[in-house]
């Protein structure tokens, strides 16, 4: 409620006005990023944030204090796939539990989220946040207020998504990644976890061909992505059909039947806006680039964000 001294004072009160005004305004950072976030206390079990993330698909999920708000951690689908197998968090199912997976999944998240967090204010601006984002390699940043509550959070979608109809002519050619990592359809699930984690990798190629060329120019087959994993552990059938609680009777599952086996595939003379456009209507965040049917590189939401600071 305002003075009512100060109301009365109407040079002062003006003066009062603007430098609020100044103060409480947010970057333009917050019209690209999401507003009404959906968290999850530090309490929730592992198994249940998983299913948070897949009924709403999203790729990772703040961590707050369910008192006061205050942004605690943030867990990812990547942290997920280290505990189911992939890396050093997999010492809770082997280690603590002796292997017993239908008990470790009911670890509280704290365990395996990210508590060293970089934040930015609602404040900062596009081009901060971009900045921020490949110094850091970070697909995602917390957006938080004065009082270090969450406001927001914005992601290398919401930007890439931003840009779609709007980016240069520069070609998917400019900015893909030519080195590619790929495996086979027989690869069980755990060393396709070991790949992804160990070389940050959200999605994976699946490739397939002649013995008698390289792995790299063999025809692709399909694409397998930390959702689609995680999506194939959360499901209901997958529970309700363990034979066991071993964890290493599910990580033995082969790729073949968890992968995309139709991937969206873009050539490499498109252009980062078609890409962004394509990005928005398909609703993914990376794909691989082909030639011949062979693949030759990958292009992702980061690379994008590479691409905007020439614009």
């Amino acid at each position: 409620m305002k003075n009512k001294t100060s109301i009365n004072r109407k040079s002062n009160t003006g003066a009062v006005e603007r430098e609020t005004k100044v103060h409480d305004k947010e970057g333009d950072i917050m019209a690209i990023a999401t507003r009404d976030v959906i968290s999850i206390p530090p309490t929730k079990p592992i198994k249940d944030t998983a299913k948070v993330m897949m009924e709403h698909e999203f790729r990772r999920l703040p961590v707050t204090d369910p008192g006061s708000g205050k942004l605690l951690g943030i867990v990812t689908v990547m942290d997920i796939l280290d505990f189911f197998g992939g890396g050093k968090k997999f010492n809770i199912i082997e280690k603590k539990y002796e292997d017993n997976f239908l008990a470790a999944i009911n670890e509280p998240i704290k365990e395996i989220m990210t508590r060293d967090l970089i934040t930015l204010s609602n404040k900062a601006s596009i081009g901060e946040t971009i900045e921020t984002m490949l110094d850091n390699q970070l697909g995602a940043i917390p957006l938080v207020d004065g009082d270090g509550k969450l406001a927001g959070i914005v992601t290398e979608r919401d930007i890439a998504l931003s840009l779609a109809g709007m980016a240069g002519k520069e070609t998917v050619q400019d900015f893909m990644s030519p080195k590619v990592f790929t495996t086979t359809p027989g690869t069980p699930l755990e060393g396709a976890c070991k790949i992804m984690v160990r070389n940050g990798l959200r999605r994976i190629p699946v490739v397939g061909g002649e013995a008698d060329i390289s792995k790299a120019a063999k025809k692709l087959l399909g694409i397998l992505t930390s959702t689609d994993v995680i999506r194939f552990l959360n499901a209901k059938e997958l529970f309700d059909h363990l034979n066991s609680n071993l964890a290493t009777d599910v990580l033995k599952t082969v790729i073949s039947d968890i992968m995309v086996k139709d991937p969206v595939t873009v050539e490499p003379n498109m252009t980062i806006g078609e890409l962004c456009e394509l990005f928005s209507e398909r609703n993914i965040g990376g794909v691989p680039v082909v030639k011949n049917d062979k693949v030759i590189g990958i292009i992702t939401e980061r690379d994008i964000l590479n691409a905007v600071k020439r614009f």
